[in-house]
């Protein structure tokens, strides 16, 4: 009874093999640095999202060592109960100081932090405004508040003020939420212009820059520095888990609206504190990065040599304004196997596919980071070239 009740599996998972769609997961065995061993091979590494490489970086090691040493392995305890460490305050002080906000809440993960503070803002009376591109964890997270959500173009704030002008007037508060940088494509929302509509319809603001911190804006501050709104945008989710380096989230903003999550969001009202170590070693890559421009430049110098040879070579890189790279392969089988044979040459590039993307849209992801040399951005483009000739898409 057991294998036929649970035969659709199969189906499904020999459907997504055929279609190409099936999911590879590889197995690290090092820390994320420029080289890695991934299935036991050393490979360069064009994927992990370690922006700045902040990953393996001696005062995040040592802050997280010395954490283990002083509070333990875990907190064991909800942020509400017993699990609040002075490091958890600290760190949410220093990050509301470095993105100039009035306060900061530190959650376990980003997806965590959309699903914390979405559904704690609105409700079946309420509606959403949403980008059609936002990531899952925001799509996630609306779906929990059970408020109306509207979809309006990608990046169209003219589109999103004809949403909001048609259904506002039928809710009781309204909330418009967008990624600040896209994932898969790596361009930027408008935000300046979306505030403005929000701000005509007086709609709550909310933006998700996990792809944003440690990049955009001023020594890595996020995109609402990068468009000079500080004070002005509602909510601002981040994670530590990409160009910081670590593991957690946060939600950052106006005070009132922190205290407000404080005592209603559920991941952190019901799910264990991030632990010591984690949270220390958020707190020296904050400090670093407050410290110093040194890694965002160097990000993005690399930024601009990649992207510049991948497009003499003939790639499609997209629309992507940033670090995130994709090379537009359109045909997932395709993408799946210019994955596999980048990885026979050395180099570390995955694939991505439907559902992450639309249908027709694959390609491989490439993360720029500031680790890389130039020896290694070489390396990986003698490997796209080689690749992309011997498939015919270049």
């Amino acid at each position: 009874m057991t294998e036929e009740k649970l035969a659709w599996i199969n189906d499904e998972v020999a459907a997504l093999k055929e279609q190409g769609l099936y999911i590879t997961i590889r197995t690290i065995d090092s820390p994320p640095t420029a080289w890695m061993v991934v299935d036991g091979k050393r490979v360069l590494n064009l994927c992990t999202n370690n922006y700045l490489g902040l990953a393996t970086h001696p005062r995040l090691v040592e802050a997280a060592k010395a954490a283990l040493d002083r509070f333990g392995a875990g907190p064991t305890a909800v942020r509400s109960i017993a699990g609040t460490l002075s490091l958890h305050v600290e760190l949410e002080k220093k990050v509301a100081a470095f993105k100039g906000v009035e306060d900061a809440l530190y959650v376990q993960s980003g997806f965590n932090a959309n699903q914390a503070a979405i559904p704690s803002l609105v409700g079946r009376e309420d509606v959403i405004f949403s980008d059609r591109l936002n990531h899952a964890s925001i799509i996630d997270g609306c779906r929990l508040s059970r408020a109306k959500i509207v979809v309006y173009e990608h990046c169209d704030p003219e589109d999103a003020e004809r949403k909001i002008r048609e259904h506002l007037p039928n809710y009781r508060r309204g909330l418009l939420v967008t990624d600040g940088v896209f994932s898969m494509d790596g361009d930027i929302a408008p935000l300046d212009r979306l505030y403005e509509v929000a701000q005509k319809y007086g709609v709550m603001t909310m933006v998700d820059d996990a792809h944003g911190e440690g990049v955009l804006g001023r020594g890595g501050r996020g995109i609402v520095d990068h468009f000079g709104l500080h004070g002005k945008f509602d909510v601002e989710i981040g994670t530590f888990s990409k160009a910081f380096g670590v593991v957690g989230g946060v939600i950052a903003g106006k005070k009132v609206i922190v205290d407000w999550l404080r005592q209603r969001a559920r991941p952190f009202l019901f799910s264990n504190a991030v632990t010591a170590a984690d949270t220390a070693a958020c707190l020296a890559a904050v400090e670093i990065l407050d410290e110093s421009t040194e890694l965002v430049d160097r990000l993005w110098e690399n930024t601009r040599y990649f992207k510049g040879e991948m497009r003499k070579l003939g790639f499609d890189t997209g629309q992507s304004v940033t670090p995130i790279t994709p090379v537009m392969l359109g045909e997932a089988k395709l993408a799946k196997e210019f994955s596999r044979r980048l990885f026979d040459e050395g180099v570390f590039a995955m694939s991505i596919g439907y559902p992450t993307v639309p249908r027709g849209e694959a390609r491989i992801r490439v993360m720029v980071s500031a680790m890389l040399s130039k020896d290694d951005l070489d390396y990986g483009l003698e490997a796209f070239a080689k690749v992309g000739k011997a498939l015919g898409v270049i």
